[in-house]
């Protein structure tokens, strides 16, 4: 059930805390740390900031939130900005790389009167651990074994990657799907009622969900997943591509649709896209950013040995320069949703953006 309540962190925190006997307290300490991380930023972030609890999830005889923390704008037509870490247990990367930037703003914020001015006309809506029983738990599904991101009333056009595009035998194996008939897990409604909270009726929303373990380099997905056809705004996609690489044009990111790799039954953000056109009238970019973590196990091998290995940097030095290097990509999205209107194509130019994304993403495929 979710709670409605949206209270001041440190009040939420703090009930939250007081639920918790010592031996819960230890549990977290050791296989959750990110929870504690999180709760300590929560607690002492400014009171402009909000949080609220979306559902919990039983795990080990406890019951671990599903966070939300909003900030920014509260006007209903101001353009937002989604943040998504955990939703893979194994990937505890994509929430420390979420919790990093929130650190950070949580920082700036008492002192930093231009990201102060710029939070007034923009939506910043955070679940950093989606998974909590999963990362928990050192597992990639969640507590009853399903994949999340192969959990969506969605089904993939053509022939999907083997196992890898989700399956239905067992929730021994990874990539299970769920069972359709009981729908989207607790953790997939979670997020459902984020994005149909604040993305509908507005202008423009982005979305960026973090993830690893697949590549040698860092690539930003975007749908879709289910097929190998373009997706209704991809001339939007094009210009974003653009703005980004005048800005930083020393970037190490690899633009592309998912469906470039392979395709996957259950995607949950071409789930999400596909229900939002359907009546919103703004542009929402749901993106995926892939940490390359291919080349962690290159440069260390023996991460192997390890189940989390192939998924996380286990080197010191080089997990700080993963948390360091994508805060410039989410600022960069802040900034793009304030100032959509500036670089959104017009009618006259979406057919020409539109026909160069094609030919540079799509012209195998066509």
């Amino acid at each position: 059930m979710t709670e409605l309540r949206m209270l001041t962190p440190h009040t939420i925190i703090a009930a939250e805390q007081a639920t918790r006997d010592s031996r819960q307290r230890r549990l977290l300490r050791s296989f959750l740390p990110e929870m504690v991380q999180l709760e300590r930023l929560l607690a002492e972030a400014p009171v402009s900031v909000s949080t609220r609890i979306l559902d919990r999830i039983p795990v080990a005889e406890m019951s671990l939130p599903i966070y939300r923390v909003d900030l920014g704008s509260e006007r209903p037509d101001a353009p937002s900005m989604v943040l998504v870490g955990g939703v893979h247990g194994l990937e505890r990367i994509g929430t420390q790389v979420v919790m990093a930037w929130l650190e950070s703003v949580l920082a700036r914020l008492r002192w930093d009167d231009s990201l102060r001015k710029l939070l007034q006309t923009v939506r910043v809506t955070i679940l950093p651990i989606l998974n909590p029983g999963g990362m928990f738990l050192n597992q990639r599904s969640n507590p009853g074994g399903v994949d999340l991101m192969r959990n969506a009333p969605i089904v993939a056009q053509e022939r999907s990657a083997f196992m890898l595009g989700g399956q239905r035998l067992s929730t021994r194996l990874p990539w299970y799907i769920g069972d359709p008939e009981q729908g989207m897990e607790a953790e997939n409604l979670a997020l459902e009622s984020v994005i149909n909270d604040v993305v509908p009726g507005r202008p423009f929303s982005v979305a960026l969900d973090c993830h690893s373990g697949f590549g040698w380099k860092d690539q930003i997905w975007f749908p879709y997943a289910y097929r190998r056809r373009p997706m209704r705004r991809i001339a939007s996609v094009m210009a974003l591509k653009l703005i980004w690489e005048q800005a930083y044009p020393n970037h190490d990111y690899q633009f592309e649709p998912q469906s470039n790799h392979y395709l996957t039954h259950g995607d949950l953000w071409d789930y999400f896209y596909k229900q939002v056109n359907r009546t919103n009238e703004g542009v929402f970019l749901p993106l995926t950013l892939e940490m390359g973590s291919w080349r962690w196990v290159r440069k260390r091998p023996r991460q192997l040995l390890r189940l989390d290995g192939l998924f996380n940097p286990q080197v010191p030095h080089r997990h700080k320069r993963v948390l360091r290097t994508h805060l410039a990509w989410m600022d960069f999205l802040l900034s793009a949703a304030a100032g959509h209107e500036n670089w959104l194509p017009a009618r006259e130019q979406e057919s020409m953006l539109r026909e160069a994304a094609i030919m540079h993403w799509y012209r195998d495929a066509q």
